[in-house]
C-alpha cells in the first residue's frame, strides 16, 4: 500500500503516502483504541488504496 505510520497522538494514527514519481503526499488518519463502524473503516481502507480490505485492517492491527 505504501503508506507508514508517522505518528500516533492518543486514539489516532497518522499514515503518510510519498509517490516515488511525483513526491506527491496523502496523509490518512485512523481511528484506533476504539470501535468504529466497518463502514467508516472501509472508507478509510478505500482511501489508502488498499485492494484487499482484510489484509489493511491487519497490518493497522500491526501499528496500533
Amino acid at each position: 500500500m505504501g503508506y507508514r505510520p508517522v505518528d500516533r497522538t492518543g486514539s489516532h494514527l497518522k499514515l503518510r503516502y510519498v509517490h516515488p514519481e511525483t513526491d506527491e503526499v496523502r496523509n490518512v488518519t485512523v481511528p484506533i483504541g476504539h470501535e468504529i463502524s466497518g463502514n467508516t473503516l472501509r472508507k478509510i481502507a478505500e482511501q489508502c488504496g488498499a485492494d484487499d480490505f482484510h489484509a489493511w485492517c491487519e497490518w493497522i492491527d500491526e501499528h496500533r
